[in-house]
């Protein structure tokens, strides 16, 4: 795949006339950038939808890929779309799989339907043929996965795929299993009649390199996109957003939408002007995390901001990046109401209290009372090159254009 796509670069770079308002580098990006979408399907492609209700999704995938997980966030992407989804635990084979779906259902809110492992086919049959009259118009089936491919395994999916006719066969596949996912969705080609892919564990360092291979080997669309652990953290799939971040490029348009999702417009608009009047304070710094939590990890936020990408590098991520954010609420929180809105009032033996009641040290309060500072300072200067048409340049962040 890599040979193709560098042939294909190669062919359409050499000879190309440059246009004088671009740098040669620039222009090559643009021609690999284009060469990776097109390898990825060239535009997003639509989960398919029963004319009549319902709507059958059937996913599969080896064991660990992230199958079970999914069936939940899908169910719960769905629903954000206005969708009646039911979920239906066929995995009988793994110790706990039809709790852990159960589990999921309930902290969604979503109803779960399990299968008799003497009958599977046949009840996942009954079910999604009850679907309707209990109100669903969406069922998604959570097949079985095994550590390894075998002829049982494929046999039993290709049952249930027979007996429901599904809209829509999704094979889940780890984006960190490298060769193991390419290899592993060339059988499940061969045997079921796949219609899409779902790329799970996209939120790490493979920046989905992945489904570069997976597309290409099995010529089946990438249709979604896991991009992280919370049960709403999934995505439509779109190839050229993903050459973006391939790229470092970002992914500005993916950002927008998570804000447009999590933060209340009236409240971002108020602490917008309250950031370029410099009437920030502690209390509107604490409201941001939390909207930003909502939104993903910042270290994956920050990846979406073209140029910020080296930012993100030196962020902590996973536990570690948890830990600082408790910290830093923690901190707040122990600050009196007065002290949130005039951080000047924090002296010595307040930062010994504070730290006291958060369970951290003076020298953790003093490190964000600094920060705090000067973040103001440079809003308060952003608000005042605002408001003259200009605005400051974020270091090792592009120009942005005018």
């Amino acid at each position: 795949v890599v040979r193709q796509l560098i042939a294909t670069v190669r062919e359409r770079a050499i000879g190309e006339q440059v246009l004088e308002s671009i740098t040669g580098a620039h222009h090559v990006v643009k021609i690999v950038h284009d060469a990776i979408v097109e390898t990825l399907g060239g535009a997003a492609t639509p989960l398919a939808r029963a004319d009549r209700p319902p709507t059958v999704i059937v996913l599969a995938g080896l064991q660990g890929s992230g199958k079970t997980t999914t069936a939940a966030k899908l169910a719960n992407l769905l629903r954000k779309q206005g969708r009646h989804p039911l979920l239906v635990a066929a995995d009988v084979h793994r110790p706990a799989a039809i709790d852990q779906l159960v589990a999921l259902g309930k902290q969604l809110g979503i109803p779960v339907r399990a299968v008799d492992p003497k009958r599977i086919a046949a009840d996942v049959a009954a079910i999604a043929g009850g679907a309707s009259a209990d109100g669903s118009d969406t069922v998604i089936v959570d097949t079985a996965g095994r550590l390894h491919i075998d002829e049982a395994m494929m046999t039993e999916i290709a049952e249930v795929v027979t007996a429901v006719k599904p809209d829509e066969t999704l094979l889940v596949v780890d984006a960190m299993a490298g060769q193991d996912a390419v290899e592993s969705a060339t059988v499940f080609r061969s045997r079921l009649p796949l219609t899409g892919l779902v790329l799970a564990k996209a939120d790490g360092d493979a920046r989905g390199g992945a489904s570069l291979s997976v597309r290409a080997v099995t010529g089946v669309p990438v249709k979604l996109i896991g991009t992280g652990e919370k049960l709403d953290a999934i995505e439509v799939f779109h190839p050229d957003r993903l050459a973006q971040r391939i790229l470092g490029m970002g992914d500005v348009l993916t950002l927008v939408e998570r804000a447009q999702e999590h933060i209340d417009q009236k409240t971002a608009e108020a602490q917008a002007k309250k950031f370029l009047d410099a009437q920030f304070t502690f209390d509107d710094f604490y409201s941001q995390l939390q909207q930003v939590k909502k939104m993903g990890p910042l270290g994956d936020l920050l990846k979406m901001i073209p140029g910020l990408g080296g930012i993100a590098k030196q962020l902590p991520e996973g536990p570690e990046a948890e830990r600082e954010m408790r910290k830093i609420e923690a901190i707040i929180s122990s600050m009196t109401k007065a002290e949130r809105a005039d951080p000047t009032l924090i002296n010595g033996s307040r930062r010994r209290r504070i730290a006291a009641g958060s369970g951290t040290t003076v020298s953790d309060v003093n490190q964000l009372v600094k920060q705090f500072a000067e973040m103001r300072k440079l809003l308060k200067q952003m608000g005042s090159m605002a408001k003259g048409g200009r605005l400051p340049r974020v270091p090792g962040m592009p120009g942005l254009p005018r």
